[in-house]
């Protein structure tokens, strides 16, 4: 990429997709921002153009019609997109139904945000990256899409389905330039982990602003594809 990329992120308006836009933004990384929250997300992109060109369009992500607009009115204020960072994600129905109770409507919409919309997203960057030969796509997963825990099978459901699709876009685009990397932050101290498991004190869980810089850190990583968590990036000491 010369100089520097533009960055699309979804769900920027709290958590770790607020935290990564800021850390992206000290770096003057040009981002195109969404979000369903529009007046925490105004708050957010009017202290950002402080460091960086900022383009904000709240909407919802399951919403075609607002994807496919957010993506053309980056493209015409940028020229590209060079980095998508999948972070919009819900845990569903709070505090969260065992699968054998899941109503099928409830879990349509899970799937909706954490499996079709990441999936959208990255078919309307794709060609201009492909043009291109450059570009990167990353994930936000969770070790619930690996492992079964009870409880959590909504969300885990929702997270394997987005680690396979992941690896499988990730076959088809072998050599064509494009990256893709699955992300799983770790357990974190936010609102969306507090639905997940209400009235459990997770006070002792890292904040998403110690795990965000890692989202910067993989801008510069070069392999096709990886899963990569990012508390054992921050053990290793990796630079970033």
């Amino acid at each position: 990429m010369q100089g520097k990329p533009v960055a699309l992120i979804t769900g920027a308006s709290h958590g770790l997709g607020r935290e990564i836009a800021a850390v992206y933004a000290h770096e003057g990384i040009p981002l195109i921002l969404t979000a369903r929250g529009a007046d925490a997300l105004r708050d957010l992109s009017d202290g950002l153009r402080l460091l960086t060109d900022v383009m904000a369009l709240p909407g919802d992500i399951t919403d075609r019609s607002h994807v496919e607009l957010l993506v053309r009115a980056g493209l015409d204020r940028f020229g590209r997109i060079d980095v998508l960072v999948n972070n919009a994600s819900t845990v569903g129905l709070s505090p969260m139904p065992a699968l054998e109770d899941y109503p099928l409507d409830a879990f349509a919409a899970l799937l909706e945000v954490n499996v079709i919309a990441p999936l959208h997203l990255a078919q309307l960057v794709l060609p201009q990256m492909r043009e291109r030969e450059a570009g990167l796509i990353m994930n936000v997963t969770s070790d619930a899409g690996v492992e079964a825990y009870e409880g959590w099978g909504g969300y885990g459901v929702s997270k394997a389905a987005l680690e396979h699709l992941s690896r499988v876009l990730a076959v088809e685009l072998k050599g064509s330039g494009v990256r893709l990397y699955l992300v799983d932050p770790g357990d974190m101290n936010t609102q969306m982990h507090r639905e997940a498991e209400p009235g459990v004190d997770l006070s002792h869980l890292p904040g998403p602003e110690a795990i965000a810089p890692v989202f910067l850190q993989l801008i510069k990583e070069d392999a096709e594809f990886a899963r990569f968590e990012a508390p054992a990036l921050l053990r290793a000491g990796r630079p970033i």
